[in-house]
């Protein structure tokens, strides 16, 4: 972690001495009261993390940041994540005790993926979306991580042979249409624009953040909501992130989706308003989520499933490279970076990162 944390220093020109907060999300294990020694820290003056496990919470730390620097209680502060198997063990014993209650234990549902299972078949056989639209997001990925010198998938390609003859690990996602959890760490640094404006890289600027969940989402309620129950739990977030940031799907550019599974991804982009369900067949199409020239490139550095999966934070690193230009699936002239956190969590958020300063 505390290499990830030098890195983003380095490249945008502050010491890490600097630093005075912390945000993370996902019951990251790196306490920060541990990281300020090594990294040479003078005071820290906040330290937040996301309620609710998952990485639903990728976007809302971002948030949290920003409204303490907004707030004048920090000045500059790093939004992280970090996994090591070894050490915090699998993510997924992590994921249960905020998702998988004892309702839901009783009935043998012991896994994120039989979760999402449901939920996906749901939104294939009840609504109707087309489960080609799962894989188009699957290959997506796969090509964009096919080119990212950083992706577990780089110089690899996924044939449809492959992703159809794959094991079954819960009907109906084969093992491509799941995130495998890598090892690894990240970390972004946030500041006020004015300070942004004295390092020595081109900013990304934060347009909005939403955060949050809708009327009757929830492991206990979702079942109670027939619309509620197909969706990835965005409706009234990305409702809010709209009106926050007076922008529309039709202004995003590039989108990073987090995709703890396929479908949830699929979900995910009809709850931003991209597509409708009656008309997602025809939107989330592989032509379509790619660079340069689709209609909404998504996880452009090859997102959780191509990448690697740190708990999704390269796709916030991913959406500072591509409002910079530095992505390795570059999307010419990229202003709007949509980031969306992990879908299906009990808390939600979601971001907007802009080439230009918000008026």
């Amino acid at each position: 972690m505390i290499g990830a944390i030098v890195d983003a220093c380095e490249d945008a020109g502050l010491h890490p001495s600097e630093i005075d907060g912390f945000a993370s999300y996902g019951d990251d294990n790196n306490e920060p009261v541990r990281l300020m020694t090594d990294l040479g820290i003078k005071e820290l003056r906040w330290c937040s993390t996301v309620f609710g496990g998952g990485g639903g919470g990728i976007a809302a730390a971002i948030g949290q940041a920003a409204g303490a620097i907004l707030t004048g209680q920090a000045s500059a502060v790093i939004v992280y994540r970090a996994l090591v198997q070894g050490d915090s063990g699998r993510l997924s014993a992590a994921v249960m005790a905020h998702h998988l209650n004892t309702h839901m234990i009783g009935a043998g549902i012991i896994a994120p993926a039989q979760t999402c299972a449901i939920r996906a078949n749901r939104l294939f056989e009840h609504h109707g979306v087309p489960q080609e639209t799962a894989k188009a997001v699957v290959d997506a990925c796969y090509y964009h991580g096919a080119r990212n010198p950083e992706a577990v998938a780089y110089g690899k390609s996924l044939s449809s042979d492959e992703y159809e003859n794959s094991r079954i690990i819960s009907e109906p996602f084969h093992l491509f249409d799941c995130s495998r959890e890598n090892d690894g760490a990240g970390a972004i640094l946030i500041v006020s624009s004015e300070r942004a404006r004295d390092l020595k890289q081109k900013p990304a600027y934060v347009l909005g953040v939403t955060q949050g969940a809708a009327k009757g989402w929830g492991d206990l309620l979702e079942n109670d909501d027939e619309d509620q129950y197909a969706t990835a739990g965005f409706k009234s977030v990305a409702r809010n992130l709209w009106d926050q940031t007076g922008l529309t799907p039709a202004d995003i550019d590039v989108a990073q989706i987090y995709e703890n599974f396929s479908a949830q991804a699929v979900a995910s982009i009809i709850d931003h308003g991209f597509c409708t369900l009656e008309g997602a067949g025809e939107f989330i199409t592989f032509d379509n989520l790619i660079a340069p020239n689709g209609k909404l490139p998504i996880n452009t550095s090859g997102g959780n499933i191509a990448q690697g999966f740190v708990h999704g934070i390269g796709m916030i690193i991913e959406s500072v490279r591509q409002i910079r230009g530095e992505s390795s699936n570059q999307v010419e002239d990229a202003k709007t970076v949509l980031l969306a956190g992990g879908p299906g969590a009990p808390i939600v958020s979601s971001a907007i990162f802009g080439a230009e300063r918000p008026q």
